[in-house]
């Protein structure tokens, strides 16, 4: 026997009346609109991005109009003329960042393995607190502390040494001055340590307890289990922290500003000064005149933001596939 309209319609009417007495117990209950409040402030956040990108690109339009793709090859950078070419900036940026990474990874990951696998409980909590410290401080102390103490020092003893051992290499030939490629290498160095070792110490303490007991029961020894099961098993973590250390550098402006040198040329040698995209666009921007001069720097700094971006989000992604591994294991 069918059902008559009239029952259907007063169904239907029953069925969204339900519908609207659970929406409103919901916003009663603050739900929903918790729910609400915070997707406006998750979408805000990814509109600001988008706006942020949207911004830079498009007040950039007459460097990329005259220049195009060069802009991203030529050496040259010439305010008064007019012709800008980012190369040597994107070269400092570069060159200053993977050495850094030389001198600052092999430390990072070596703490953090200690601290998590070899350290006993009070002294890895209480070394932890400290590096968290370190990677509070302003950037400009690290500068500060580079012009008046690491500067004479690499002057004076690092950069005679390594010209006098390593000479035969281009990485270590030319004048030394103090300033330049590898004095703000090192200062990057002591900076993004923290990051290295902090991050990799919670990636590792994510593998599962049963790896390391399973390695141990086997017959390794501490370091063994830790060597051969631990960190491989946390490679992926490891690595992520690196880029996440490696976009940090990436964006370093004042420290690396201080010690660099700031001057917009390619040189092999580590001793000779350079110049980074941050440091040309904090140095320049204020002075700077001409629209072609102003747009030429907004497109390094959208360089710099995508780059950065795309390092984050890369490091955040190996982060997070190592923490699901380690509680995929109760």
């Amino acid at each position: 026997m069918a059902t008559p309209p009239l029952v259907i319609d007063q169904l239907h009417a029953a069925g969204r009346g339900g519908r609207v007495r659970a929406f409103i117990e919901r916003l009663r209950s603050g739900d929903e609109i918790a729910h609400l409040i915070t997707l406006v402030f998750a979408a805000s956040i990814f509109l600001l991005t988008v706006l942020l990108v949207y911004e830079l690109y498009v007040n950039c339009a007459l460097p990329r109009h005259k220049f195009g793709w060069g802009f991203f090859f030529s050496r040259t950078w010439d305010p008064v003329f007019e012709n800008f070419g980012a190369l040597p900036f994107i070269y400092g940026t570069v060159v200053t960042s993977l050495v850094a990474l030389l001198i600052a990874v092999p430390m990072g990951v070596g703490a953090a393995i200690f601290l998590a696998e070899l350290a006993p409980p009070h002294l890895s909590d209480a070394l932890t607190f400290v590096i968290e410290l370190l990677a509070a401080v302003p950037s400009v102390i690290f500068g500060v502390l580079g012009i008046f103490v690491l500067v004479p020092i690499l002057r004076s003893q690092v950069e005679p040494f390594l010209k006098a051992t390593l000479g035969f290499l281009p990485f270590f030939q030319g004048p030394i001055y103090g300033i330049g490629y590898l004095a703000a290498s090192v200062v990057l160095a002591i900076m993004i340590v923290p990051f290295v070792l902090s991050i990799s110490r919670e990636v590792l303490l994510a593998v599962p307890r049963e790896e390391r007991e399973a390695a141990l029961a086997l017959g390794a020894t501490r370091w063994e289990a830790t060597w051969k099961v631990v960190v491989p098993y946390a490679r992926a973590g490891i690595f992520g922290s690196v880029c996440l250390a490696l976009a940090r550098a990436l964006g370093e402006t004042m420290a690396v500003t201080m010690v660099i040198g700031n001057e917009p040329k390619i040189s092999a040698s580590l001793f000779a000064p350079g110049y980074s995209m941050a440091a040309v666009i904090a140095n320049e921007f204020a002075e700077a005149t001409g629209d072609l001069h102003v747009q030429a720097l907004i497109e390094l700094g959208l360089v710099l933001f995508v780059l950065t971006m795309i390092i984050n989000a890369l490091a955040r992604l190996l982060i997070l596939l190592t923490t699901k591994q380690g509680t995929a294991h109760p």
